[in-house]
């Protein structure tokens, strides 16, 4: 029995639609930047009148927002939270359903050791995240490259991209972990909505208070962009504290998965 392949038919679908909305959504903003570059000094007086606490939790920063790399930041502010939805599901929902739909104990019963059952799931939910940034960059990249005026670069675009996948990994190992300690879920959305919402509001808080150790907490602020434009490259920290969370949530998921025991259909 190939796990691997089974999930990732059972999830093509909503991950192209996954795909589509992500690109399909950053495009067309995208496609708006020349019309906020028309008349920057009207605009940024139009935006000045948001109190600045606002802009601090939109991801509004005046001073590179008119430029591609800060415009398309603003809009990374939503498209991470999207992303993070669509990660904890998969996550959690690839594993769980088995438990949902009664039929752990007919997976388990093939001649395949669970190990193995977790390990093709959560590689099936990582390559299905993997084809939507693909996706995702590719169709961002080149409506970007068409509006951007100056100062393009590949090199800073693709990374700005990439903290897309690196957040969703934070949530799709935080799902896998949620799926196998939690005895049954009934709605992966239930589980999925609280938890996702719960890091942006503290990163939201953070923002606001501008507190940056409030950084250290929510996967949403590991990756500041204007550090990104400005360096071209990651605050390490942050990675090495993401990659630490992840490889514990991965850990604990197998050695409980190892050991659960499984709920026979009925």
């Amino acid at each position: 029995m190939n796990i691997f392949l089974r999930e990732l038919r059972a999830y093509r679908k909503s991950t192209i639609i996954w795909a589509l909305v992500l690109s399909a959504i950053t495009v067309v903003f995208l496609l708006l930047y020349p019309s906020f570059t028309k008349d920057v000094e009207s605009t940024k007086n139009l935006l000045s009148h948001i109190p600045a606490v606002y802009r601090a939790a939109l991801g509004i920063v005046l001073s590179s927002f008119f430029t591609i790399f800060g415009f398309y930041s603003y809009l990374f502010t939503f498209v991470l939270l999207a992303g993070a939805v669509q990660a904890m599901n998969l996550g959690t929902g690839i594993i769980s359903k088995e438990n949902a739909l009664k039929t752990s104990d007919f997976l388990l019963s093939k001649p395949v050791t669970r190990a193995r059952v977790l390990a093709e799931k959560l590689l099936a939910a990582l390559v299905l995240l993997a084809a939507t940034n693909v996706f995702f960059s590719l169709a961002s990249y080149v409506t970007a490259l068409g509006v951007a005026k100056s100062g393009f670069s590949a090199k800073t675009f693709f990374l700005i991209s990439l903290t897309l996948f690196l957040v969703q990994l934070f949530f799709w190992a935080l799902g896998a972990l949620f799926a196998v300690i939690i005895p049954k879920i009934k709605s992966v959305i239930s589980v999925t909505l609280p938890v996702v919402f719960a890091f942006f509001i503290i990163s939201s808080l953070g923002a606001i208070l501008g507190d940056d150790n409030v950084r250290y907490f929510t996967p949403f602020k590991f990756y500041n962009y204007l550090y990104i434009i400005m360096h071209n490259t990651y605050e390490w920290r942050f990675v090495l504290i993401e990659a630490a969370v992840i490889v514990v949530a991965i850990a604990a998921s197998f050695a409980v998965y190892l050991k659960k025991d499984v709920r026979a259909a009925s």
